[in-house]
């Protein structure tokens, strides 16, 4: 690799392996080493939430994908990451362990063309570095392309490689979405979208909580938010759980001065809320 300079929880470069589509991170939620693939170097979402980490983001679609080079450059990460000096050199010690290969990365990776060829190539390389099954396939995702029949046949494959979807829920209500995402999207059409990626492959929520110009979210919204929960276990929709986060690295978007982090026990009040349903939470401050 390129770079040599340590990796750490709050370095999550995406130049740091001098890569176009791969980039190597020590994930604190994952806690260990995780291979990320980035669909969206073109900066390109069509969300636009206000702790987002990518700078000079924009609205739009993922690039058509080179998958030669795409392949290419994940077989010489994992090649370095599990027969290299790379664990010794750049990771810390107690994370050198390989946990997962994510699709992230500084846009929707659902909005590529390919996402059903780039799972298929995933899976041929997990394949040959004799990983299928032994390490997991994540895909981060704001859940709101799940309903096109060519990201279900994705998730699909996903779940054939020990796949994990983590389905962005910010918020439960359209003022919380336009305010945290950007996206007029409707709750209803989103929780549709939620049922079946679930149905499809294991999922996660996965929640980003914070304080806005200084305040929590308010009362109605974690209401709203703890009926959409119990509106899962309802329906049985065969949800993981849900991971709960706070800000952990500061956002580039326009926003970012009204932003702050939560206190740690706010995090674990609201989490035992959302436990008091019967969902498993996992919390990252």
């Amino acid at each position: 690799m390129a770079q040599t300079a340590p990796l750490t929880p709050i370095n999550h470069d995406r130049d740091s392996a001098g890569m176009t589509y791969v980039y190597p991170v020590v994930s604190r939620r994952a806690g260990g080493v995780s291979v990320g693939v980035n669909l969206n170097p073109n900066n390109a979402c069509n969300w636009a939430c206000v702790y987002c980490q990518v700078p000079g983001l924009v609205r739009g679609t993922a690039p058509e994908i080179d998958l030669a080079q795409l392949e290419a450059e994940l077989r010489a990460m994992l090649a370095d990451i599990l027969h290299g000096p790379f664990m010794q050199t750049r990771v810390p010690e107690g994370a050198r362990r390989l946990n997962d290969i994510a699709l992230s990365g500084n846009g929707e990776p659902t909005s590529a063309k390919a996402f059903p060829q780039v799972i298929e190539l995933i899976g041929r390389v997990m394949a040959d570095f004799d990983l299928t099954g032994k390490i997991k396939l994540v895909l981060i995702t704001n859940g709101s392309l799940a309903d096109r029949p060519r990201v279900q046949d994705g998730l699909g494959k996903m779940a054939a490689l020990n796949g994990e979807v983590w389905f962005k829920f910010d918020s439960a209500t359209a003022a919380g979405m336009r305010s945290v995402n950007q996206t007029r999207i409707a709750p209803e059409k989103q929780f549709e979208r939620l049922a079946a990626a679930a149905r499809l492959c294991p999922t996660w929520l996965q929640t980003c909580l914070f304080a806005l110009d200084g305040a929590a979210p308010s009362e109605a919204e974690q209401a709203a938010y703890l009926a959409a929960v119990e509106r899962i276990r309802q329906q049985r929709i065969p949800l993981r759980g849900v991971l709960l986060y706070g800000l952990a690295r500061p956002s580039m978007q326009p926003q970012a001065s009204r932003l702050s982090a939560l206190p740690a026990e706010w995090l674990e009040t609201f989490a035992e809320k959302i436990r008091a349903t019967g969902l498993t939470v996992k919390v990252s401050p």
